[in-house]
Order: structure tokens, then C-alpha cells, then sequence
């Protein structure tokens, strides 16, 4: 199923927030028409109101494509709106962390194609990454579809089975604030070594956005990478001997956090 049939069929977006709106933004900017896009959003910005899509109006037969975007604590308010459509044709994309196929098979209907997803904040520039899992009545045509339409905010993956949705939230989808707080804390030791908070905030920036593209843009390994930039009994080495500590450093600490936020995805999915 081409992007031609989503502009065919129409495109239905439940809820237009950060994520939503970036989504939007990229199909738009790609070419998808106005005219095929269907949105429900109760507080819609005044750049929504400006793009020429049908807003909070009466829904296509049976669109191409529906994407919840909604976060789940307003997912009991906000499904029913889209329930007419279960049941059928109409693929269901979800965006929502931490809400389970079988929570969008109870609220549409057993037969309903389903697609569970898990984007990244990245998304809003343009540079995230979302992995994608479909329940039995997905096909191929509609896993291609997300895909498409996904990648106008990123990267798509796909995953094999949805238990691996709690490890990808661990790693990527909140992944981006481990980074975040790498930044922080990374600007808070140039400061505590003599520099100006906005100078250590600026490299600390810079260097971490540096080095994951260069990672992202090379065919080296992060292990050659760091090799690379680490001269025997240097300075990179000094600073490597402190994180790479096999009982403080990074190999201790990280895969805790990431088990921490995998149990905790678990324990939302589970309610």
C-alpha cells in the first residue's frame, strides 16, 4: 500500500501535540494533500488551523490509515472517536508509549489491523527513530505504509515480536534524556574545571551532537571511533580509565538504567 493510496483513501491523525505535529509536518512537506488528512485535536495550535487539513470534522468511510497519537492517560476519552472504524481495512498506527496492541484490539475490535510503534524525541527535527510491531492482521502492505509515513520524522525499524517494544523503550525511546542529562552534567564538569557555564554548554553540545553523527556517518565502529581518539597514557585515556570502570563507570551504571526503564515500560503495559 503506496503513500498514493494514503492520499487516495485519506490519512485520520488522533491528537496533533509535538509528536504529532512533527508527524504532520513531514507528510506535508513531502507532498501529502491537505485535503487527505483528517485530524482530531481538541486544543488545535494556530499553525494546525493554518495548514488546510479537515480538523475536528466528520471522518472518512474508511481511510488508508488511523495514528494515535494521544498520550495514554487520554486514550479512554479519545478512542472512541475512532471506533467506527475498527474492524475493517483501516490500519490503526499507535505512537503511545507503553499501551499495548491488545488495549487497541479491545477499543477497535479483534479483527482490526494493528501497529504499535515507539518514536523518540528526536522526531522533531527530523532525526528520530521509531520501531514498528503489527499484530496478525497487519500484512506487508500496511507495515510498508507505516514505514512510509514514519520515516518522515526518522529512521524505522522493525521488531519481531511486541515483548521486545519494553527494551527498545529502554534504548531509544528514552534514551534520549540519558543523552540529555550526558550534556548537563558533561557542561557541569567544564565548569567545575574554570570555563564560563555558556562556553562549557556550547562544547558540550556540539561535542556530543558531533560525535553521534560522526558515528551515524562512518562505517567504524563506536569501539574504533573510540580508539581513534584515545592516544596511549593521553588525555582521552585518563578520562576512559574513570568511565569505562568496569564496577562505577559506564559498563555498571548504564545497563541499569536501561533495565530500570525496561521493567518500567513493562509494569505501564501490564497496567
Amino acid at each position: 500500500m503506496s503513500l498514493e493510496t494514503v492520499a487516495a483513501k485519506g490519512l485520520v491523525l488522533l491528537g496533533c501535540g509535538k509528536m504529532g505535529g512533527a508527524m504532520l509536518a513531514g507528510w506535508l512537506n513531502g507532498g501529502l494533500p491537505p485535503s487527505s488528512v483528517w485530524v482530531l485535536d481538541p486544543k488545535p495550535s494556530d499553525w494546525l488551523k493554518g495548514t488546510g487539513v479537515h480538523l475536528n470534522a466528520g471522518l472518512p468511510d474508511e481511510p488508508a490509515i488511523a495514528i494515535v497519537a494521544v498520550k495514554p492517560q487520554m486514550m479512554g476519552e479519545a478512542l472512541p472517536g475512532l471506533r467506527a472504524l475498527g474492524n475493517g481495512k483501516t490500519v490503526f498506527l499507535s505512537i503511545a508509549a507503553g499501551t499495548p496492541i491488545s488495549a487497541f484490539e479491545t477499543a477497535f475490535g479483534s479483527d482490526s489491523p494493528i501497529i504499535r510503534g515507539m518514536p523518540n524525541t528526536p522526531a522533531a527535527v527530523g532525526r528520530g527513530i521509531t520501531a514498528i510491531v503489527g499484530n496478525t492482521h497487519v500484512g506487508e502492505a500496511g507495515m510498508a505504509m507505516a514505514e512510509a509515513l514514519l520515516a518522515a520524522v526518522g529512521q524505522v525499524v522493525r521488531i519481531r515480536t511486541e515483548d521486545q517494544m519494553d527494551a527498545v523503550t529502554g534504548v531509544s525511546g528514552s534514551g534520549p534524556a540519558y543523552v540529555f542529562h550526558l550534556i548537563e552534567t558533561l557542561a557541569a564538569a567544564g565548569v567545575a574545571q574554570g570555563l564560563p557555564d555558556d562556553l562549557a554548554m556550547q562544547l558540550a553540545k556540539a561535542t556530543v551532537a558531533g560525535a553521534g553523527a560522526l558515528a551515524e556517518g562512518t562505517e567504524e565502529t563506536p569501539t574504533q571511533l573510540r580508539i581513534n581518539v584515545t592516544s596511549p597514557n593521553g588525555t582521552t585515556q585518563a578520562a576512559l580509565d574513570v568511565l569505562m570502570d568496569e564496577e562505577r563507570g559506564f559498563p555498571a551504571l548504564l545497563p541499569r538504567a536501561v533495565a530500570a526503564a525496561t521493567k518500567r515500560s513493562r509494569e505501564l503495559a501490564n497496567g
